[in-house]
């Protein structure tokens, strides 16, 4: 994630970030509360209970009654450790709230938020989210992972993560549950979607490097398949290299830009993404919770600006992979083909704290160039087509894409 820098560089550098499983008021409390901890050796915390000039109203008694009891009077005394109190009440305050976008990362939760971007860390090759019922989910298992061999499917409810329940389990906590070391496993119980009966599934933990972009040729060369799988540190200098290859085709009548299962990423990648395609015009809205509204528009001359083009969604495209459909299908530059996708429609600030942890906060929703709001709704495709997984050997859907390009 960022630096702590300006939050107009943050929102247009990191936002809207899923958490891939291949395999937060904190800085007014340390900076106006003297609450201090160190992350290395022994936990080292200095508490100041006096409530800053302006806060004179709130009353922390029983916060501190709380905490002087358990210190006191808890059993297991190993236990008692500030640190580990300090993170968990941060983490209390950001899930009141009852947004599960909205999160306190501790160091190492933090840390492997950024390694997803960068697209490489042990795991099973499951992304998450919540269903509308916010129950922990699967925005998508990816191809070639333990999780996509072993049948887990976009839509899934995660019940259990080994022997523990998932309600009320966070999205950096189930990420946590779920990684682990190369060679260990971890059973999931599951339950497909519109199905009754839950089951399990062990799988067992590998690297995972994956790219973002993968491009293919289809129909003896007349369209490009180009596969876009989330917008992430590499995504754009990956995705120059495949444009380069596009452009010098000779017999090319189209372009399927695949965004099936992407959870999105970076903001800025989805900009560029968009502007590869656009000559001009608005790619995104974002409209924060006072009602006024920033726009971001194309950002570069892009080299696809002509060609016909295909977008493919379903019901794990979510986030950056919605603006970039969106933005096509607003402004009439590509059909739409697929599901109704996952519907990620809030931004998030990520902030870099001291000591290695990190804050999201939700600070806005993203609108189309039309401006309309998806979130919880999703992008509609133009031409609905849903592929039967249970018939791996035939793409309905990029047959579909391929067929409006060629008719």
């Amino acid at each position: 994630m960022s630096l702590k820098i300006n939050l107009r560089h943050i929102r247009v550098s990191v936002l809207l970030v899923a958490f891939f499983i291949l395999g937060t008021g904190f800085g007014y409390w340390s900076g106006r509360n003297n609450i201090h901890f160190s992350l290395k050796g022994q936990p080292q915390v200095t508490i100041d209970r006096t409530l800053p000039a302006d806060k004179q109203d709130l009353d922390f008694g029983l916060f501190w009654t709380v905490w002087d009891s358990l210190g006191q009077r808890y059993l297991e005394k190993s236990a008692v450790v500030p640190k580990q109190m300090i993170f968990g009440a941060i983490k209390g305050m950001t899930a009141a709230l009852g947004d599960p976008y909205t999160v306190f990362l501790p160091p190492e939760e933090n840390s492997q938020a950024k390694e997803d971007l960068n697209g490489a860390f042990d795991g099973v090759g499951i992304q998450l989210g919540y269903s509308e019922d916010q129950v922990l989910s699967v925005v998508a298992p990816l191809e070639g992972t333990p999780a996509k061999r072993a049948g887990v499917r976009a839509g899934d409810l995660i019940l259990k993560i080994d022997e523990k329940v998932t309600d009320g389990v966070s999205l950096p906590e189930a990420v946590k549950l779920i990684r682990g070391p190369k060679g260990t496993s971890v059973k999931l119980t599951l339950l497909h979607e519109n199905e009754g009966q839950p089951f399990e599934v062990s799988l067992n933990r590998q690297t995972i490097v994956v790219p973002s972009v993968e491009l293919a040729f289809v129909e003896d060369g007349r369209i490009a398949h180009l596969k876009l799988t989330r917008f992430g540190d590499r995504t754009n200098e990956e995705w120059l290299t495949a444009v380069e290859k596009i452009v010098t085709a000779e017999k090319l009548e189209g372009i399927v830009l695949d965004m099936r299962n992407n959870p999105g990423g970076y903001l800025s990648g989805a900009v560029f993404i968009s502007s590869e395609f656009l000559s001009d015009g608005v790619v995104v809205q974002q409209q924060s919770s006072g009602g006024g509204r920033e726009t971001f528009s194309v950002d570069r001359v892009g080299k696809l600006t002509g060609q016909p083009v295909a977008v493919l969604i379903n019901k794990g495209s979510a986030s950056a992979s919605e603006i970039v459909a969106g933005a096509l299908k607003d402004h009439g530059r590509a059909k739409v083909v697929g599901e109704v996708s996952y519907g990620k429609g809030t931004v998030q600030e990520a902030e870099d704290l001291p000591g290695g942890s990190g804050l999201h906060i939700t600070v806005a929703k993203w609108l189309t160039p039309e401006g309309n709001s998806i979130d919880k709704e999703g992008i509609a495709p133009d031409v609905e087509v849903t592929d039967d997984p249970e018939s791996e050997d035939v793409d309905e859907q990029l047959l579909k894409a391929v067929e409006l390009l060629l008719d």
